[in-house]
């Protein structure tokens, strides 16, 4: 199994790349329904400071490990 996701990881299909930015919105997303529930103020302000940072850095990440490559190999393609 942790071949597999080793392989996943390195591959450039994009199956796992995009996992680590929901996995903490979802983070954010339990702590600020445990904020609300609770009436906690802090609580919710943490967890839409996390949900955003997870939405973000989905969008980085995604970005950074599926779609540069790509654009540089085709740059290099260009060139030739």
């Amino acid at each position: 199994m942790l071949k597999l996701i080793a392989k996943m990881h390195a591959a450039e299909d994009g199956h796992a790349v995009g996992l680590l930015g929901p996995l903490v919105a979802a983070a954010g997303a339990i702590l600020l329904a445990c904020g609300a529930a609770d009436g906690s103020e802090r609580l919710d302000i943490i967890g839409g400071i996390v949900i955003a940072v997870g939405i973000l850095a989905g969008s980085v990440i995604h970005h950074a490990r599926i779609e540069w490559p790509i654009y540089h190999r085709l740059d290099e393609i260009e060139k030739k």
